[in-house]
């Protein structure tokens, strides 16, 4: 918990923005995160007290590496199992543990990193009247972290549940907490799953 000094502010107009807590990066996934298993009790939790304050992103991968532009091309070229050609369709699902909550909860599909490559997630925030979107999820040096940047250029105030928050690197993850803490000070506050239970009001 944190103290009188806190200057963290209550937490209102919120959304729980969850970032691509797929199959194909749950343990024994093409792309195994090693973290998930560790942050998903936590996740669950939130959402299970926010579930119609939710929103699921999903990493969907093309068919063919030719349906993504420019370096997407060769990106997928190299994953070439990763496309849907040859990735089984239930890669691509939440992990069973979360699309429990589906619905209330909604999901966006995205095409790239960000979940704001996908312009419905931002006009639904605006229809939602959401000022502040709250994030966990995957990965904390990749699809949060331009989730992130996206949201902070669009004006949202963001709110990242640290605990909350998997990678597959460890290097990676530290610099990214070390960034937001010293520079986005005033767009990006840090707190706990418990901290983050005591401060969202609504």
């Amino acid at each position: 918990m944190r103290d009188s000094t806190s200057e963290v502010a209550e937490i209102r107009e919120a959304v729980h923005l969850c970032i691509d807590m797929q199959n194909i990066f749950a343990p024994g996934g093409l792309w195994a995160t090693p973290w998930m298993e560790r942050v998903l009790p936590t996740i669950a939790s939130i959402v299970a007290h926010r579930q119609a304050r939710t929103i699921f992103t999903r990493f969907i991968t093309p068919r063919d590496p030719e349906d993504r532009p420019g370096q997407w091309q060769n990106y997928f070229r190299r994953w070439s199992q990763a496309t849907r050609r040859q990735l089984p369709p239930s890669a691509l699902e939440l992990v069973p543990a979360l699309s429990k909550f589906v619905p209330p909860a909604a999901i966006i599909d995205k095409p790239a990193y960000s979940a704001f490559s996908n312009p419905a997630l931002a006009s639904l925030l605006v229809d939602k009247n959401v000022g502040t979107v709250v994030i966990s999820g995957a990965e904390t040096d990749v699809c949060v972290l331009s989730t992130v940047l996206s949201a902070v250029d669009l004006g949202f105030r963001i709110v990242i549940v640290e605990d909350a928050l998997c990678s597959s690197s460890d290097v990676g993850h530290d610099a990214l907490m070390t960034m937001y803490r010293t520079r986005f000070h005033g767009q990006v506050d840090l707190v706990t799953a418990e901290e983050l239970a005591e401060f969202w009001r609504e």
